[in-house]
């Protein structure tokens, strides 16, 4: 009787092109070329320095993803960007408390090791990394036949970061006739992807086809760390917000004190065109504010006598302005007037 050879390649996973994307991880570089390598990549753990210039550090954590924004990737085959935006996703989060990225993890799952795929998203992670000063120090990639579809994955971000004590952000800080600032986003970053997909589908509209739609939708997510933390580091800012899932009312309520409301003046919003297309294609004004950043992608809340001196840290394409005003209130975030969508 024959006794068939059951082997972990045959069930679907291949440990050798694991090994080899392992391999390819360890020789790329998150600082300048050609002085340092991944030495942690491959091992059980990485072990990294907290620096010692930091008065009574804490540690501050954060994780994410970048939702469907991938199934948008699949369909124009092009995988550049999302690792930028998956460590965008993350610290972005980081500063809202003040921290600097020390370092940052990844995870990758996917029904088969495709080399050319994974190098690509590897390549915008590391890209995010130096964006963000931090280092990229692991991860894991999991091969899954049967879990995902041919050609389907999905990707996870980890970031740890380091405050002072006496510079982490907190709500204390906030007062009575600060400015709300709206520095600009890049585009839609990483949210609302299922609704963008979802009207594409209604409206039987071939992104493939679409030269604006094809440009904008994978634009990656703007990192806001090193404005953010030149900010912090002169004690030119109160508090901020990064603002994702849930939009302006959502993101900016959750660093209000209890007494003090946001005014936020929607007439004062720039947005951008990919906002104007979605608002023109059957999407209500409450839903876009609800779902996507609206040309805001992070909002800062200052004393306003540091107002000219904060512009100065931002490029003309993300200069910060006004959008509103800390008040009196139990409410948190009050949003008044309209968003001018033409």
């Amino acid at each position: 009787m024959s006794k068939k050879n059951l082997t972990y390649k045959k069930s679907g996973v291949n440990i050798s092109a694991a090994d080899k994307f392992v391999k390819f991880i360890s020789t790329l570089n998150t600082k300048d070329k050609g002085k340092k390598k991944f030495n942690n990549i491959g091992g059980f753990g990485s072990i990294s320095d907290i620096p010692s210039n930091i008065k009574q550090p804490k540690i501050v954590a954060c994780t994410d993803g970048v939702g469907t924004k991938i199934e948008i990737a699949n369909t124009l085959n092009k995988f550049d960007t999302i690792g930028i935006d998956l460590v965008a996703m993350s610290v972005n989060d980081l500063i809202v408390q003040g921290a600097k990225p020390l370092l940052f993890l990844d995870y990758i799952s996917i029904n088969k090791i495709d080399s050319i795929k994974l190098k690509s998203i590897i390549n915008g992670i590391v890209k995010g990394c130096k964006q963000s000063e931090c280092e990229l120090v692991g991860g894991e990639t999991a091969e899954m036949p049967g879990t995902y579809e041919k050609g389907k994955f999905d990707i996870a971000g980890f970031a740890v970061g380091v405050v002072g004590k006496n510079k982490i952000l907190n709500k204390n800080k906030i007062k009575t006739n600060n400015l709300v600032l709206a520095v600009p986003s890049s585009g839609l970053h990483s949210n609302g992807y299922s609704l963008v997909r979802y009207l594409l589908k209604q409206k039987k509209i071939n992104i493939k086809k679409n030269k604006f739609l094809k440009k904008t939708l994978l634009k990656p997510t703007k990192i806001y760390v090193k404005e953010v933390l030149k900010l912090i580091d002169k004690d030119l800012i109160n508090g901020c917000a990064n603002i994702t899932g849930g939009g302006l009312a959502d993101n900016i309520k959750r660093v209000i004190p209890k007494s003090l409301v946001a005014e936020i003046n929607l007439d004062k919003i720039k947005t951008s065109q990919i906002f104007k297309w979605l608002k023109k294609n059957s999407i209500s004004d409450k839903e876009m504010l609800k779902t996507f950043n609206c040309g805001v992608g992070f909002c800062l809340i200052i004393n306003p006598k540091n107002f000219i001196k904060v512009k100065k840290y931002f490029s003309r394409e993300f200069k910060p302005y006004i959008i509103g005003k800390i008040s009196r209130g139990k409410n948190k975030v009050e949003l008044n007037g309209n968003i001018n969508w033409i």
